[in-house]
């Protein structure tokens, strides 16, 4: 499949392929005319770097990924799992709070003592 059609199929521009190929992510295999052919294996590597970026990796960390010793990765797993957990625990204090807004009835929020408790854990604040 050529590199527009390969772009359609996962949703993004061809661009993008072109971008990850030059950073060394993705290495589709070549027509004996030199146009980049992207097969199943190619899309399913695509297909894991969209995810990995969902995930909140950097195109580095991508890398790092696919090059580091097992260890290494490990860590680096670790590391956003870390993240996305600290990530998880803002954005359920920002619901809560959020909650407690939609329902509080003091005419002054600042005046609120249960707006006060949120402030003073520091939640919920942009990460």
């Amino acid at each position: 499949m050529k590199i527009g059609d390969a772009a359609a199929a996962l949703g993004i521009e061809a661009h993008v392929l072109r971008h990850w190929e030059s950073v060394g992510l993705l290495a589709p295999p070549r027509s004996r005319s030199g146009h980049r052919s992207y097969d199943e294996h190619a899309l399913n590597h695509a297909r894991l770097i969209q995810i990995l970026q969902r995930a909140g990796l950097s195109l580095d960390q991508i890398r790092q990924l696919g090059s580091s010793a097992h260890e290494e990765r490990l860590a680096l797993i670790a590391a956003r799992r870390t993240e996305t957990r600290d990530r998880i625990a803002l954005l359920q204090a920002t619901d809560q709070f959020l909650a407690h807004l939609a329902a509080c009835s003091h005419p002054i929020i600042a005046e609120c003592p249960e707006c006060s408790d949120f402030t003073k854990k520091g939640e919920p604040m942009p990460g």
